[in-house]
């Protein structure tokens, strides 16, 4: 930035030694040195201008224009340039003749120095945007990646549990991101959900929402209870992020519908569309030892259960609104499609993550599990 200010300076100063070759070096000493100094300093003002206002350069420029005029117009005023002689003596045509020699040899130097100073800059930035893009073009393997991960370890929406219908949709803000669930078979037809979301964006984001997908497929291998889930995933985080931490809620549900759950710091619930009231705990990641407390109720057939990523809550329209609470529990009983379409279209800020499961009622549970009849 300062080669390139003075680059800029040098090559536009050149504009007093042409003006004192315009006056045949007439100018007093004063007039020749401000009307240089100022002739840079002035162009210097422009390019400033230009780019620290951008789109509005030109009100700027207007206004650094009239400056310059009355300036240099004062300057012109104030130290006038000696009148032409009708007459030439041999010293006074030396005299000239030594001042113009000045100006071409200084017009010679300041271009050189602002030719140098402006190569100096291209070849830096040069530089700069080959290291730039090479960075850029290896972030984005690396985000290619992490998005194949992250595909990987989203559970399959396809995937059917009896007695049950799980849906599910993930959002995220940007190609990566870091909410994370899984819904997982139980033992005895049931089936366990965890959902979660990681502080933060990105790529790091994403890198630890893959090793808590991890913990988790590991510890539903140990334990299904909600408490140990959350407890086992505290202790993987605690010491291993400067300052990170998750919010996580893990439910699992029989196959007769009674749902043991536990939160850590993440939005309850909604059950039919009313909240449902959990006991407050720290996020994942924060203390040793975490405290989680469980707490059961009954999935009756035909009832829907919804968990939601702030996402959908803290999604946010052009006027600085936020999505909310309310309109969150007012669109709980509607597919998980339809909600996040709902959060996207109302202005999308973070990661949205929305689960439901719905419990069939008795007779369409005899459907699920009667095979098809043999087409004839």
């Amino acid at each position: 930035m300062v080669l390139a200010v003075l680059a800029v300076f040098f090559t536009f100063a050149t504009m007093g030694f042409v003006s004192d070759i315009m006056n045949f070096g007439r100018q007093p000493t004063l007039n020749f040195a401000l009307t240089t100094v100022l002739s840079g300093l002035f162009a210097v003002s422009y390019a400033v201008i230009s780019v620290a206002m951008r789109k509005r350069w030109w009100m700027g420029c207007i206004l650094m224009f009239g400056l310059q005029f009355v300036v240099m117009a004062a300057v012109g005023h104030y130290l006038p340039a000696a009148p032409p002689q009708s007459q030439l003596d041999a010293a006074h045509t030396q005299r000239i003749q030594n001042r113009l020699m000045f100006d071409g040899a200084a017009i010679t130097i300041t271009v050189s120095l602002g030719y140098t100073g402006f190569v100096i800059v291209f070849i830096g930035e040069g530089k700069r945007h080959i290291r730039v893009h090479t960075e850029n073009a290896l972030l984005e393997a690396e985000m290619a990646a992490a998005r194949e991960v992250q595909q990987v370890i989203v559970p399959d929406r396809g995937e059917t549990f009896p007695g049950y219908v799980v849906d599910s949709v993930y959002q995220p803000a940007r190609q990566v991101g870091g909410d994370f669930f899984q819904v997982l078979p139980a033992s005895k037809g049931g089936l366990l959900v965890v959902v979660g979301d990681v502080a933060g964006k990105g790529l790091p984001a994403a890198m630890l929402v893959a090793m808590l997908v991890g913990s988790i497929r590991a510890t539903a291998e140990d334990s299904e209870d909600p408490v140990v889930m959350l407890r086992k995933l505290n202790d993987r985080l605690v010491g291993r992020t400067i300052g990170g931490f998750a919010t996580a809620l893990a439910a699992l549900i029989t196959s007769d519908g009674l749902v043991t759950i536990a939160n850590a710091g993440h939005l309850s619930p909604y059950l039919d569309g009313r909240e449902v009231e959990l006991a407050g705990a720290l996020p994942l990641g924060i203390a040793d030892g975490g405290k989680f407390e469980s707490k059961q109720f009954d999935l009756l057939p035909g009832s829907r259960l919804t968990f939601y990523s702030d996402g959908v809550v803290e999604a946010q329209n052009k006027k600085g609104e936020l999505f909310g609470f309310e309109r969150a529990k007012t669109i709980s009983v509607r597919p998980a499609a339809a909600i996040v379409a709902a959060a996207v279209e109302f202005g999308q800020e973070d990661d949205i993550t929305v689960v439901t499961i719905e419990r069939l009622p008795a007779h369409d549970l005899l459907v699920q599990r009667e095979p098809l009849p043999a087409s004839v």
